[in-house]
């Protein structure tokens, strides 16, 4: 008996292989963009201070030193939070493909993403703010690294602290599976679809935030604090250990503040 000759695919199931490659292909590109400006940043910032980053020499925090510093944090929060929402935003991609209303389906896709983009953005505006605040109070220094070791310290306990909450455990299980969250909170729709991003990413934020706010103790332009914390928020959102591994970043984490606590002490 001789195998029966493999069977391509039906169109449809084309389409949604082909929306899910452009919609990768596009979060990929947008990541990829947001690095590149974050490296050039970092590099600089810590080299001659003439390229990319020669705005922050500026001692005056006027509207377009401002503009350009939430600037920053947006290309952060993007660049760091877009491949942990991957997930949820390529199979958003294929279950509208396979909807009724099909035909709108890579305008939704862009619409969720934009969304979850609002929502990041908009914490970029509070980060922006309060690095003025930490600023202003003589904390952060003008390399956007902190000034004292209780600082630090204070923000890892915080953050430590926060991983043994119920709400971060909420927020990580949606963001851990995102089939149920498409089925808890779907719309239909364009405006649907932006609602959803905003649900996605809203819940994103609540998990994160605490996290996010330890690159004003590591250092907001630290590429080795950047890149650990996107690494960590990607392995916590998508492997097996991530839900566990919360109770023990949090020991973690905890521990180097009080470290940096005593250290200070002593």
């Amino acid at each position: 008996m001789t195998p029966e000759p493999a069977t391509e695919g039906t169109p449809l199931e084309a389409l949604v292989r082909r929306d899910r490659l452009l919609a990768g292909a596009a979060l990929s590109a947008a990541t990829i963009v947001c690095w590149a400006w974050i490296v050039a940043m970092a590099r600089d910032m810590y080299g001659p201070m003439t390229g990319a980053s020669a705005w922050m020499m500026g001692g005056v925090w006027d509207t377009g030193h401002l503009a350009l510093l939430f600037a920053m944090w947006v290309a952060m929060m993007a660049g760091m939070m877009l491949p942990s929402a991957a997930p949820a935003l390529l199979l958003y991609a294929g279950v509208v493909r396979r909807s009724p209303d099909a035909g709108s389906a890579a305008a939704r896709v862009y619409a969720f993403a934009g969304g979850y983009l609002l929502v990041w953005t908009l914490f970029s505006l509070a980060a922006t703010a309060l690095q003025r605040v930490f600023a202003n109070a003589l904390v952060l220094s003008p390399m956007m690294e902190p000034r004292s070791p209780v600082f630090a310290g204070l923000l890892l306990i915080a953050a430590g602290a926060f991983q043994f909450t119920p709400y971060k455990r909420t927020c990580l299980s949606a963001c851990r599976n995102p089939a149920e969250f498409l089925t808890r909170h779907w719309r239909r729709g364009l405006a649907g679809g932006f609602y959803m991003g905003i649900a996605n990413g809203l819940y994103c934020l609540g998990c994160c935030w605490a996290l996010m706010l330890l690159l004003f103790a590591g250092g907001v332009m630290n590429l080795w604090c950047i890149a650990a914390l996107t690494v960590f928020v990607l392995l916590e959102k998508v492997t097996r250990l991530g839900a566990q591994g919360g109770r023990l970043s949090g020991v973690l984490l905890a521990g180097l503040g009080l470290w940096s606590l005593l250290r200070t002490a002593l």
